[in-house]
């Protein structure tokens, strides 16, 4: 299962990322701006899905508003 970024570059665990647009996070209190680094990733079962610390809070982020860094 390959798991591709936002614009098709394959993405492995630890690999580093940067957020393409803000999001909106229910639960927390601040939102993830554009440009973020979210560092040392790790893959899902899911192809479209990504773990990584932001904040200090472990989330799953979806693939298309990300690209490797």
């Amino acid at each position: 299962m390959e798991v591709k970024d936002s614009n098709g570059n394959i993405l492995n665990t630890g690999d580093s990322v940067t957020v393409i647009r803000s999001l909106k996070v229910k639960g927390l209190s601040t939102d993830i701006k554009r440009g973020q680094v979210v560092k040392n990733i790790r893959l899902t079962d899911t192809a479209h899905e990504i773990e990584g610390k932001v904040n200090g809070t472990l989330l799953v982020l979806k693939t298309e508003f990300l690209k490797k860094a």
